[in-house]
């Protein structure tokens, strides 16, 4: 019977866990404020990880480089943190990368939105033109 899921996607479940907790407790450094860790990706053999990563509330892109540069060099620190944590033979080394999912899916959604919005004027002067050549057709029968 095989397993459900690997060994490298139950790691990752647990460091995306562990990740988020030290992130938020231990990283000090103001330029990171609050993160979200979206998803952890561990490789075959669990020696590296990729951490994606968003941030809460608004920011341009300087500050997320900023951001990002502070986590990537914390790196090792919370590599260290989480070989204390979580009991592993070979603890990954963390690549911390932006997540672009949150903003691509606000700026499509905002893209549907807008399509929408310049449909519905057509078709409700369609559907009032059918329904006034309805109302004639009514009239003409009676």
């Amino acid at each position: 019977m095989p397993r459900e899921f690997t060994r490298a996607e139950r790691v990752s479940d647990s460091v995306q866990q562990e990740l988020a907790t030290l992130i938020r407790s231990e990283v000090r450094d103001p330029r990171v404020g609050m993160v979200n860790v979206t998803e952890v990706q561990i490789s075959r053999d669990l020696a590296y990880g990729k951490v994606f990563v968003n941030f809460v509330g608004e920011r341009d892109q300087d500050q997320i480089d900023e951001a990002m540069a502070a986590l990537n060099g914390a790196s090792g620190y919370l590599r260290k943190l989480l070989g204390a944590s979580i009991q592993l033979r070979i603890v990954p080394k963390l690549n911390f990368i932006f997540d672009e999912t949150g903003r691509r899916g606000q700026h499509l959604s905002a893209l549907i939105d807008l399509a929408i919005s310049k449909e519905m004027p057509s078709d409700n002067a369609d559907s009032e033109e059918t329904a006034q050549q309805d109302l004639e057709s009514d009239s003409e029968e009676a």
